[in-house]
């Protein structure tokens, strides 16, 4: 199996990584590792799965990572929120992915569980998202990547705090980041200028959405705080009900995002499919066809 930040450091061509996130149903488990095997065809080098931070979700997180690593020989990170948990209960997580054979994380604070299993905050083990790669970096045998955001977590006081926190995950242990959505080249250069004057040297691969609806980007940037160009924009909006047609814009505009990133030194590109794998399929057709 890969080891991730390796490959990002030693690559002499673009690293093509894919993230999908937990079906809600138990029976659509089967349907859902028919999707990531269908976008294996395009050649991914990695995968990653998002976190269930409560109770069953949690363990059924654990388990998929499992699945979908031993069922189609794609090294798969799994995300890890430190918010909800203590010290033993990521221990014991850690050990579980590890008896499935996965030795890469994305270690995250996480938002607040909405069923209220959050410790108060001065209780929590994991206060920031640091602390916790600080304690999976103490306990060793986990790859880690933390995210970045190209402007700003929209908790974050300012973006010079939400940078300083970057770097502090970084200095913690961190081995890659991938970032948040973005729809502008320039908010990912800009970031990684700064990263590298601040003395980090972490491969930071930018994580790419291909719009595929108008309402739903809206909901997204407005929970992240990615700004939606005005042309994009303009040009989503005078399409918003016709979703192939939405669906075309995004991909365009994914492609020129990524044409631009990779011509200008991004080590790769993190696709955010949503478990969908059409735009993302003809995104990396295009890529590939120069």
């Amino acid at each position: 199996m890969i080891d991730i930040p390796e490959l990002l450091s030693s690559a002499e061509r673009p690293v093509f990584s894919f993230e999908f996130f937990l079906p809600k149903a138990s029976s659509d488990m089967d349907a859902f590792v028919a999707c990531v095997r269908d976008l294996k065809s395009l050649g991914p080098d990695f995968i990653t799965l998002t976190y269930g931070a409560g109770g069953t979700d949690r363990e059924r997180t654990v388990e998929a990572a499992g699945r979908l690593q031993r069922d189609t020989g794609l090294a798969t990170a799994c995300h890890l929120t430190g918010i909800a948990h203590t010290r033993a209960e990521i221990a014991a997580i850690l050990a579980r992915l590890e008896g499935f054979g996965v030795r890469h994380v994305v270690a995250l604070r996480g938002d607040p569980p909405k069923d209220g299993s959050a410790r108060p905050a001065e209780e929590r083990d994991f206060a920031h998202a640091c602390d916790l790669v600080r304690f999976i970096r103490a306990r060793g045998g986990m790859r880690m990547a933390v995210a970045a955001y190209p402007e700003k977590h929209p908790e974050a006081a300012s973006a010079q705090a939400d940078f300083d926190h970057f770097l502090r995950k970084a200095e913690a242990g961190a081995d890659w980041a991938i970032t948040q959505l973005f729809f502008d080249a320039r908010d990912y250069f800009t970031f990684v200028r700064r990263a590298r004057a601040a003395g980090c040297k972490l491969p930071i691969v930018p994580g790419i959405m291909p719009v595929t609806g108008y309402a739903q980007l809206k909901r997204f940037t407005g929970l992240c705080g990615a700004t939606i160009p005005p042309e994009l924009d303009e040009r989503l909006a005078a399409v918003q009900h016709d979703a192939g047609a939405v669906a075309s814009v995004g991909v365009e505009w994914a492609t020129r995002q990524c044409r631009l990133l990779l011509e200008g030194g991004a080590p790769g590109i993190h696709f955010y499919t949503l478990n969908r794998s059409r735009s993302t399929t003809e995104i990396l057709s295009r890529l590939r066809a120069g």
